[in-house]
């Protein structure tokens, strides 16, 4: 994933990356952050295969074009509209499943020596979520150790990065397998002449998927790969409710032009 690029290759949402020490955190704390005002321009955000099952209920889940396609969520379907996060960067409903990802920031496991295989726990200074406040968690004990909330953060890095590696597996099935295609999706607004055509993504071919072998389908099935690849086909009906949201919200394809994909074209 993202996270492991070498730290001259900032990942979505960071500005600058420190790696977390005792001598230069000792006396800092942690506290949570309430608004990502960063996110309100986001309409994409990168999503694991241990998310698929919650993130379909809320959000299209679709896969990037290019080479090295990856997962992801739809908070918009046109580039700086986010349905889900207001003017200020804070939730709209809390109701709605937040991805690992937004969870994660600021912090992440990052090769600081791109010859090197170790990843150190990093923090994006700029976030105000780290500082010598008054209030939040200490990331240090008095003796130098991490701190239990250090550790609890270190963990669920740690597990991110574990569900990276199993959705750069499961993507690369996907292409082994010949299963994805270029994206396609219309929605015919009432009262609309013509359909809005979203473009520029990535998604199962459901041709190919039920041309497969049966042999094929069973390992699939063993895998754990075809309940995945079945709750992205069933997350895609979400994309309506997005393109709603958006005209509900005076951000729809008329109220503003698309300018990077998924992007509508008037057919």
């Amino acid at each position: 994933m993202a996270s492991a690029a070498p730290i001259t290759g900032l990942p979505l949402l960071y500005n600058q990356l420190e790696p977390i020490s005792s001598q230069q955190h000792g006396k800092m704390k942690v506290r949570g952050l309430d608004a990502l005002p960063q996110l309100a321009n986001v309409h994409a955000i990168p999503l694991t295969v241990d998310e698929f099952a919650l993130a379909q209920r809320h959000y299209p889940i679709i896969f990037s074009a290019g080479e090295d396609p990856l997962p992801l969520a739809l908070m918009g379907l046109n580039e700086g509209v986010n349905t889900f996060i207001d003017a200020e960067g804070k939730g709209i409903e809390k109701s709605v499943y937040l991805p690992a990802y937004l969870r994660r920031y600021p912090f992440l496991l990052a090769r600081l020596n791109p010859q090197g295989e170790e990843l150190s726990l990093c923090v994006d200074p700029t976030s105000g979520a780290v500082g010598e406040f008054e209030d939040g968690q200490a990331l240090f004990e008095d003796d130098g150790q991490p701190s239990e909330a250090t550790k609890s953060i270190l963990q669920f890095c740690e597990q991110f990065e574990e569900a990276g590696q199993r959705t750069t597996l499961f993507m690369a099935e996907l292409k082994k397998a010949g299963l994805l295609m270029e994206g396609e999706v219309a929605i015919q607004p009432e009262g609309a002449e013509q359909p809005f055509i979203y473009r520029g993504f990535s998604m199962v071919d459901e041709e190919k998927l039920r041309e497969l072998r049966g042999d094929e389908l069973r390992k699939m099935n063993q895998n754990g790969l075809l309940p995945l690849v079945f709750a992205h086909l069933f997350s895609l009906s979400q994309t309506r409710e997005i393109f709603a949201r958006q005209v509900e919200q005076g951000k729809g394809p008329i109220d503003r032009p698309a300018t990077a994909a998924p992007q509508p074209v008037e057919a």
